[in-house]
């Protein structure tokens, strides 16, 4: 399993748990929840924030977010 923070723009892929922070409850609350298939839209010149696509809408998150969830990357 890789975080969702280590992924380059345009991969895609499955949200597989969270690490046991304050964060948990917000992003699953945002559609974030195991199962779910995101895509890395683009991130930031500097990195952070990302952009990815989430149960139909766009998201926005910061790096430190991004690095609090593990997926399983999906092919192209």
């Amino acid at each position: 399993m890789k975080r969702l923070s280590e992924l380059a723009s345009g991969q895609k892929a499955e949200i597989m748990s969270f690490e046991k922070d304050e964060i948990f409850i917000k992003l699953m609350e945002m559609g974030c929840v195991p199962g779910e298939i995101i895509k890395v839209e683009q991130k930031a010149p500097m990195g952070d924030p990302i952009s990815i696509s989430v149960a139909g809408y766009h998201l926005s998150l910061r790096i430190s977010e991004a690095h609090s969830i593990f997926v399983k990357e999906l092919p192209h």
